[in-house]
């Protein structure tokens, strides 16, 4: 790669050619991929800003050339024949242009493939409504795991499904469902435009790309309370803190309202975290899962969030787990390593406790990790 520049498909060619999952060109370095979590260059050749100029050009339509002006960044979706897509966010350091390029697999993944939960997020897939949430941090699958829950409720249900998102980053094609996929900015104006005439198109699955502000959040909570399954994410870490943050996006007096509706119509939340594998060639998920039991029903019906972790824990009969009891799972396979599962826990002395006696293969220095 030492003479990338001048032909930018070599870099999108060495990114899905490394199975990389993100591109990052910045002014004045090399090129750079993500492959698992490790930054690796592509030569030693920096981009100039001539370069960076050309690419814009090149992967930008005018409307996106015209939102960066106004705001001096832009999400957008670019396609190169015979390559791939991607999602990619331009904006600005030190005056210059900057890109990150997430690659967007044409072939959507399965649950299996992803190794996620299967029966469980299947079961939530089939719900008639209800409101299911799939967070985590930024390249954590949120996307990837929405897109593979469609895609089974695509081949084998009859429904009509709508996704409004910003940019369009999965492309479906209609098999035992009819799919309608709307972009911000060339199909409507906002995701609250978007759900407010959405009810009126017959959908029986909305699929928001994020709930970013209090409007979508209330459009989305809206759509739900009149009987459509509402899918959404939202970047936050367990399902704790995204119960706190739907309740915080509104004013103080209207918190007790919250907490009914969303009693009543949290269907589920699937957290995602991303760990190295044992043998660090790729990352596994790691999923805190909760389903709307009677326990939790009754939890959030009261506002007592701090008492859904021990609801989820004891929960296992429902479905629910917490971070902890699948990485734990994930120690006892040996598909990642002890010290890796702790620095990924939010409670990890109380992970250390349940790992001890099981794991008797491991090193005792494993246990003596200092977070």
């Amino acid at each position: 790669m030492e003479k990338w520049v001048g032909n930018i498909q070599s870099l999108f060619l060495a990114m899905v050619k490394e199975d990389a999952s993100d591109l990052f060109i910045k002014v004045g370095a090399p090129p750079a991929i993500r492959v698992a979590k490790n930054i690796k260059p592509l030569g030693t050749e920096p981009v100039t800003p001539e370069i960076a100029q050309k690419l814009f050009c090149e992967t930008t339509t005018e409307r996106t050339r015209k939102i960066f002006e106004q705001g001096g960044e832009a999400d957008a979706s670019y396609e190169m024949f015979g390559v791939g897509r991607f999602r990619v966010n331009i904006f600005k350091q030190r005056n210059n242009l900057s890109f990150v390029f997430r690659y967007v697999k044409d072939k959507i993944p399965t649950l299996e493939r992803l190794n996620l939960p299967v029966k469980q997020i299947h079961k939530l897939s089939q719900a008639k409504r209800g409101l299911i949430l799939v967070t985590g941090t930024a390249g954590s699958g949120k996307s990837t795991t929405i897109a593979s829950m469609i895609d089974y409720v695509n081949q084998n249900q009859c429904k009509h499904i709508i996704t409004i998102e910003d940019p369009i980053e999965y492309v479906f094609t209609d098999k035992q469902s009819i799919i309608d996929q709307r972009e911000l900015g060339v199909d409507t104006q906002s995701f609250a435009l978007a759900l407010k005439h959405c009810v009126r198109q017959s959908p029986d699955i909305i699929m928001i790309g994020e709930m970013r502000d209090t409007e979508t959040v209330e459009a989305a909570i809206n759509a739900a309370e009149t009987g459509h399954l509402v899918i959404s994410t939202l970047h936050t870490i367990n399902a704790y803190q995204t119960i706190e943050r739907i309740i915080n996006f509104f004013p103080p007096h209207q918190h007790q309202l919250l907490q009914e509706q969303l009693a009543l119509l949290i269907t589920g939340i699937v957290c995602l975290r991303l760990v190295p594998t044992k043998n660090e060639k790729g990352l596994v998920p790691t999923v805190e899962l909760m389903v709307n039991t009677p326990t939790v029903r009754e939890l959030l019906y009261k506002g007592q969030t701090r008492e859904l972790y021990k609801a989820i824990q004891e929960g296992s009969y429902y479905g629910n787990q917490t971070f902890n009891q699948s990485l734990k799972e994930l120690c006892i396979n040996e598909i990642i390593t002890v010290e890796d599962a702790l620095a990924a826990s939010d409670l990890p002395e109380e992970l250390r406790l349940e790992l001890r006696g099981i794991m008797h293969t491991s090193k005792p220095e494993d246990f003596n990790y200092k977070l």
